[in-house]
């Protein structure tokens, strides 16, 4: 089955795919997921080429492990689960990254001396101004936003993907949205979706690097060579 036909697939369709000898097809996974992965990791580590590095290792990881999915959790939030361990593994090792505790406040947002924000709600800066704000967010809630609000996942998608119960997940959102200032919260919806894109020549990018390392491991022994 050729790549350019695979886009009707589901993504549990195109695991059997590749586990069935056609590797190549691994591409269409990284294609679909890349926006995904690299929200999620850039949340944690707040810095790009970091995200980057991550996705790839993620990817690595996933391929190397393919055989392991069960199909007890859809497969976005697997990949999108090794990719936040990888993260936050990361980030704790260079002490970075400190969870909030359930019990403390969320913090607050550095309020904007710009323009009005009802004017910004309408004009190109909200996007800046909205990423900026989802900056500042403490850890364990920027993540969650991101996930819930930007991506759109389900509660229990981004439990599993966090290993945190859905309860927390629920008081982290609602800090989270709390921490924003009230109309950023209400103009999320309609403008979320434009903010940390990943676009096509990163995408590109990454699915290079990812078959590079591949390639490299299969030469060693360590995976299957892609086909």
């Amino acid at each position: 089955m050729a790549i350019d036909g695979a886009t009707a697939l589901s993504d549990e369709q195109v695991v059997l795919e590749v586990l069935s000898g056609r590797t190549a097809m691994f591409e269409v996974l990284m294609r679909r997921h890349n926006e995904r992965l690299y929200r999620a990791a850039r949340a944690i580590l707040r810095d790009d080429s970091e995200a980057e590095d991550v996705m790839q290792q993620a990817y690595v990881n996933a391929y190397s492990h393919l055989g392991q999915f069960d199909g007890r959790a859809r497969f976005s939030t697997w990949l999108t689960r090794i990719a936040i361990h990888e993260a936050l593994g990361r980030a704790r090792r260079r002490g970075r990254y400190t969870t909030m505790d359930p019990e403390t406040p969320a913090g607050r947002v550095v309020t904007s001396t710009g323009p009005d924000p009802e004017h910004l709600a309408f004009s190109h800066e909200l996007g800046a101004l909205l990423e900026s704000a989802i900056e500042r967010l403490p850890d364990g809630t920027r993540e969650v936003f991101v996930l819930r609000q930007i991506e759109g996942m389900s509660t229990e998608a981004v439990a599993t993907a966090l290993d945190v119960s859905e309860d927390v997940i629920k008081t982290r959102l609602s800090r989270a949205r709390a921490a924003l200032r009230r109309h950023l919260s209400d103009q999320a919806g309609s403008v979320a979706t434009g903010v940390f894109r990943f676009h096509q020549p990163r995408c590109d990018r990454v699915v290079a690097a990812v078959f590079a390392r591949l390639f490299h491991q299969a030469t060693a022994g360590a995976v299957t060579p892609i086909k």
